[in-house]
């Protein structure tokens, strides 16, 4: 599924693929470790610099750091408190080991001030959210890119847009019985429109879960940026997504206990449901049909990029 990505947002093809995908966390890590050793050891860089919370991210900072070699980590200060979470153990071990630690919101750096980063003999700088850059440069391009709107026959405002996939979810028979229970609800008030991950479908017909309307194949990021931009407002289990959805000025509903993006919760923008129906529908009739309005510039105002270069500029090799 990598690949639309690389070809639709130009993005040059990587010079090494680890090809490792499809195994426990355990052999994942391990795997990506040995192999990114490998590169280290050829290419000799200063600087490794990795991202976000995924077992690459983890597997690249200790590759590094075994090797003496300095880490930055991009989207640093994140936390979720959530310790089931393999995210938050891939976050918290690679912000410990890091040299640089780029925060994207006041908030992440509160975070590792509470856990005393300021005495680990590391860097923090708030640099705002790259995503945020992202958005902004691609949003400009999505509606020449895709023409899903049109193929759908979606009108702006008259659908929600919904994505389910991670695995406290989908692993739980339970909750997604209740998600899709509320799901199904709104989609007899408001067309539902939801881009179905492999796996999930694959659970979805193993449990024999109905669904009152036909999910789409997932699709690409401009497909992605132009829902979410004419969409009434997102239903979603996905972290990133909670920010898009505040990029382009809609509401979301997060089906997740909690979020490492506490500041969309806290200013009114993102509500937290869980699996829970009657919290998900509540939410639905509350924020169906509105939209935020100037938003506050939670995560920089797209310059993240630009700063975490001038940033790295300033330590000699």
């Amino acid at each position: 599924m990598s690949q639309v990505f690389f070809s639709e947002m130009a993005i040059p093809e990587p010079h090494y693929n680890l090809e490792i995908s499809s195994l426990t966390h355990g052999a994942m890590t391990g795997r990506m470790i040995e192999k990114i050793e490998a590169v280290l050891l050829d290419e000799r860089p200063d600087w490794v610099m990795v991202y976000g919370d995924t077992n690459s991210t983890l597997a690249g900072a200790l590759a590094a750091k075994k090797l003496n070699i300095k880490v930055a980590h991009v989207e640093a200060g994140l936390r979720s408190f959530n310790m089931k979470m393999p995210e938050e153990i891939n976050r918290i071990l690679t912000d410990r080991i890091s040299d640089i630690l780029f925060c994207p919101t006041d908030n992440a750096v509160q975070n590792l001030q509470k856990e005393g980063f300021d005495h680990f003999g590391c860097t923090i700088r708030q640099v705002g959210d790259v995503m945020y850059d992202a958005a902004r440069y691609y949003g400009n391009m999505s509606s020449e890119r895709s023409d899903i709107i049109s193929r759908l026959g979606l009108h702006t405002g008259e659908f929600v847009l919904c994505t389910v996939h991670r695995q406290e979810n989908t692993d739980n028979p339970d909750h997604l019985r209740a998600i899709f229970d509320a799901i199904n609800k709104i989609n007899r008030e408001k067309r539902v429109v939801l881009p179905l991950h492999p796996r999930t479908r694959k659970i979805i017909d193993q449990l024999g879960i109905r669904l009152d309307f036909e999910p789409i194949e997932p699709v690409g990021y401009f497909d992605i940026i132009e829902l979410m931009k004419n969409t009434d407002l997102l239903i979603t289990d996905s972290g990133g997504m909670q920010k898009e959805a505040y990029f382009f000025g809609k509401y979301c509903i997060t089906l997740r206990p909690e979020t490492e993006w506490v500041e969309l919760v806290d200013n009114g923008f993102n509500t937290l449901t869980g699996s829970n129906p009657e919290l998900v529908l509540k939410a639905f009739s509350r924020f169906s049909g509105k939209r935020i309005s100037n938003p506050t510039m939670l995560y920089g105002q797209g310059h993240a990029c630009e700063k975490i270069i001038s940033v790295l500029s300033e330590f000699k090799v």
